[in-house]
């Protein structure tokens, strides 16, 4: 189970053998079922996920009880709450599984410790932090600048996976439109 992020480390980082021994040593399997919550609202997140397979999602349930879903992590691609896993204060947000999910978790004590410890696991996470943070900019432009439409066709062209991988609610609360206008966007031949 473990393959995957080795791979992952060898191919973003010059990591010596010993060091992706001492890495790996550090992370523990876990295996969800679809809709398994990994963190509840009110929780401090502990963990930093890797997805071996499946599909990781950070959400937040807004007062009137939709669901508006902020983050995804794929195969090969780290998640958390990471407000919460940075600051180890109580999360807004929830995690959950979408798929059936193999996983790998890193307490936030270790993974701190590993910070320190082993050249090179700073600068990995600094990219992985980077480009999460870019990917949420992109989208906080999108609600600012674009309508339905233009974030529909935004998502076919960046995250097509997304439309035919996840149910109409979710992709419906991660563009932060009504799955009724989700549909219509889908059955319209013109994308």
């Amino acid at each position: 189970m473990l393959g995957l992020l080795k791979d992952k480390l060898l191919s973003e980082e010059r990591f010596k053998a010993d060091q992706i021994k001492t890495l790996l040593s550090y992370f523990q399997p876990v295996i969800t079922e679809k809709g398994e919550l990994l963190l509840h609202k009110g929780q401090t997140s502990k963990h930093l996920y890797f997805v071996n397979k499946g599909c990781l999602r950070v959400f937040c349930i807004q007062p009137d009880g939709k669901e508006s879903t902020r983050f995804f992590a794929f195969k090969g691609q780290f998640g958390t709450a990471f407000p919460s896993f940075i600051k180890q204060d109580v999360s807004i947000a929830l995690i959950d599984t979408v798929e059936k999910s193999e996983l790998l978790k890193i307490h936030h004590h270790d993974f701190q410790r590993l910070l320190s410890s082993v050249p090179g696991w700073e600068s990995l996470y600094r990219k992985e932090l980077e480009h999460n943070y870019v990917e949420s900019i992109l989208r906080i432009e999108s609600f600012v600048t674009m309508n339905a439409t233009e974030r529909y066709r935004r998502i076919l062209k960046h995250e097509p996976h997304l439309i035919n991988r996840l149910p109409n609610r979710i992709i419906a609360s991660y563009m932060g439109i009504s799955q009724e206008t989700l549909s219509r966007l889908k059955s319209d031949r013109s994308f």
